[in-house]
Order: structure tokens, then sequence, then C-alpha cells
């Protein structure tokens, strides 16, 4: 196979339709027998789900220009790629939207690849203007090659000429006008979150996207316009947390990074799955059990009724194993969960935790994180939280100090109890 190409789909803003571009693009390549390797720029759980099952490929990857530096990036998309034919990269919010301290865009990442980005533009409400927004955008960085435009919501054909015409005087080609459809519209979700088993009709709704695409984008361009990736060596990510890990796998315990799970790999550990939600329990030969994050507030009844899962999570917590959740399995490892409706659960019990979503308040952000050896990583890591329910925690010491993404400190983060700890972060990487 010829070496592996990339492009990176990106937008102006938020909620210019980037996603469902880049899903039907994925299933049109699939559909047309071409192999395609999807990432996510960001911290994103969700849309690497849906990336990898509109590609028909076994994993979506992240790539995080905030929390890995211009090496590992390059390291982890050559080794993602290799073997198809086009690495499929989504942006996040706008193409030069940043963390706080002013990395972290889809810009910084398409130039650490040095990438062409394919600008996807919410034309409702404009016609010959998108010429002035495109030539801001093209020119802006001159590290930054947009390659090409797609034009999406377009109202009727001569909507799509009006548009074609402004667009023209930028001299950047036009990819394709994708109509005004509500089937390029991915369905509300849970707290803005939900995996894609839980949307029915989910592959009907993305078959569509792929054959909306195909039909009214120029794939012979688009895949012309993609750029060799540059051969770079794969980067050890975060060490194992134990040789033997047990690691939480269901509806509810649904997000973990897939390059730190193949790294503890790489490095020897042995990895084995568990479903709470089927009350399984962890193997009884684990040294280390990880609860990531997910939606347990979706599923408290089952967890509270799921005592071999529990007894396991107290048998590994007795014989001296490390126990470490993140977010949604921070919240598991609690006393109680109150959910949405206000009703509340027993949880694990191992921590002095009460959380609940019964109050939703947001807390989005990069976080800088330290820690005095609690965990088998660097003491400095790089982390995100993004999460609705809030936490009342026992007098018990912290796992993390914290801070944001620009350095401001957030003061103490977490819990830890002998061998038994988590936090509300999902750790990315150690510190750059």
């Amino acid at each position: 196979m010829a070496e592996p190409r990339g492009l990176v789909i990106a937008a102006p803003r938020s909620g210019s339709g980037k996603t469902a571009v880049t899903l039907g693009m994925a299933r049109a390549l699939a559909d047309q027998g071409h192999a395609v390797a999807p990432a996510k720029t960001g911290p994103d759980y969700i849309d690497p789900a849906f990336l990898a099952r509109a590609a028909r490929t076994g994993a979506a990857i992240n790539l995080d220009p905030w929390a890995m530096d211009a090496p590992t990036l390059r390291g982890r998309a050559f080794a993602h790629a290799e073997g198809h034919e086009l690495l499929l990269i989504e942006g996040v919010m706008g193409l030069f939207d940043a963390a706080r301290d002013g990395t972290g865009a889809t810009a910084d990442l398409a130039a650490a690849l040095a990438l062409p980005v394919v600008l996807v533009v919410d034309c409702e409400r404009q016609a010959q203007s998108v010429a002035a927004l495109v030539h801001g955008f093209a020119t802006w960085r001159e590290d930054v090659n947009i390659a090409g435009v797609i034009l999406n919501k377009v109202a009727s054909e001569r909507h799509e000429a009006m548009l074609r015409q402004g667009l023209a005087a930028t001299g950047l080609p036009c990819l394709g006008a994708l109509p005004r459809r509500a089937d390029m519209i991915l369905p509300e979700r849970h707290l803005g979150l939900v995996l894609p088993g839980d949307v029915a009709g989910i592959e009907d709704r993305i078959g569509r996207m792929g054959a909306i695409m195909a039909t009214h984008v120029d794939f012979h361009l688009l895949r012309a316009m993609a750029a060799p990736l540059a051969p770079a060596a794969a980067v050890a990510a975060l060490p194992p947390l134990g040789q033997r890990i047990a690691i939480a796998r269901d509806g509810a315990f649904a997000f973990a990074y897939p390059h730190l799970l193949e790294s503890w790999q790489q490095d020897g550990a042995s990895l084995s799955f568990f479903s709470p939600l089927a009350d399984e329990a962890p193997d009884a030969d684990t040294d280390a059990v990880f609860l990531p994050g997910g939606y347990p507030e979706l599923h408290g009844g089952a967890l509270a009724a799921a005592g071999r899962f529990r007894a396991g999570l107290i048998a590994a917590r007795n014989r001296g194993a490390l126990i470490y959740g993140e977010c949604g399995g921070f919240m598991v490892l609690g006393e109680a969960l109150t959910d949405r409706e206000g009703v509340t659960h027993a949880m694990a019990g191992l921590l002095p935790l009460e959380t609940r979503i019964d109050r939703p308040r947001r807390v989005l952000g990069y976080r800088r994180l330290s820690h005095d050896g609690a965990l088998p990583w660097p003491e400095r890591l790089m982390g995100h939280e993004f999460h609705y329910s809030s936490a009342a925690a026992g007098d018990m010491p912290p796992l993390f100090n914290a801070a944001d993404a620009a350095g401001a400190p957030l003061g103490a983060m977490g819990m830890r109890l002998g061998r038994v700890m988590g936090s509300y972060a999902h750790v990315i990487e150690a510190a750059r």
C-alpha cells in the first residue's frame, strides 16, 4: 500500500456541520473501498466512537495539540494511519479556537502534521460574503494550508451559484455544496453527549450522510488534496497502572483513550475487561483496576444492584490492588449517586464521596495536574475535565493539585484512601 496521506476537516466555528461532514466523508470513502483511519482533534471521547463506526474501522484516536507535543502527534498520527489510504481528522470548535493559554487549536495540529485543511462553511444567511470569510481564514496563518472549501446548508441552486461566484475570487477550490437537510444533523444527546449505540437508527443515519456526501462532494479532488504523512517514530504514553489491569468497559464506562491502553500493552501489561452493568467483577489476579469515565448517572439502578461488581472491587482493595477512577469511574467509587430524577443510588462505597447530577452544572476545561507519586505516572500530567455532576466529599487527601490550561491554580482535586483513588480529571499525557 502507498504511503498514508492525511486531511484535516475544520470549520470557522462550532455548529458549522463538520462532524456530520466528516462522518459522511468517512462512510462514503469506506463504501468506495478506501481504507480510512479516522481521528479527532482534542480530548473528545464521543466523536471518535461515531467516526470509527462511520469508517467501519476498529478505532479512532485522539490527537490533542494541547496535551501532546509535536513529536508525539506525528508519531501517533503515522502509527494510526499505517496500512490505510487516508488519515481523516475532524477538527474541534473553530479552526483557530484554542485553550485558555492560546494553544491546542485545530490549526496547531494541522501545522504540526503539515496536513492541508478542508474548511466546512455554514452558508445560512450569507451569499458572496463567504469569500471574505474564507479569505480571512486562508490568510490568517502562513503555516496553515486551507486547500479547499465545502459549502454547507445551501438553500437552493440559486444560493449555490451565488456562493460559488463569491468563492471563486479566493482562488480556493470548492469540493462541493451540501443541501440543508435534517438528516445531516445528529440528534440531541444526553447533556450534549451520547454513544452511537444509544442513537436510534444510527447506522441508517450515517449511511444517508455518506450517500449525501457521495452525491455532492468531489471525492477525486478530495483525495488528491491529501498530503503524505511524514514517517515518525511511535511515542510511548503513560506507564501502565499495573502488570495485570482490569478495565471496566460498557455503556457506563466508555471513556478510555485508545493510545493509553495500546501503550500499556506494548509495555507488557496484561489487560482484561469486565462489565459492571452485567454485574461482572474484575479478574481476581489483577493488581490494578481502572474505572474510566462514562455515564453512571444513566445506570444508577443497575450499578447499585451489581453485588458481584462491588464485592470484586472490595476484594481488589483488600489485596492491595491499585483502584483508579476517572470522572464517572470516580463517582462510582463513592458512596452514593443522585441521578437527574433526584433518585439516590448506592455506589461502591470505597471513597467517602457523594455525587449528584439532578442540578446539572457544566465544568469544562483542560487541566494541568500534579501528584505526589500516588499513581505510577510522572508527577506532572496533562488532562481535561468535562462533567455536569457535583461532589460532596469527606475530609480525605486529594489525588491532584490542579491548574487550568493557562496555569491559574484551581486547588485540590479528587481524593485517595490508601490505594483507592480518583478524580473528575481524564488524564491524557505526561506534562510537556
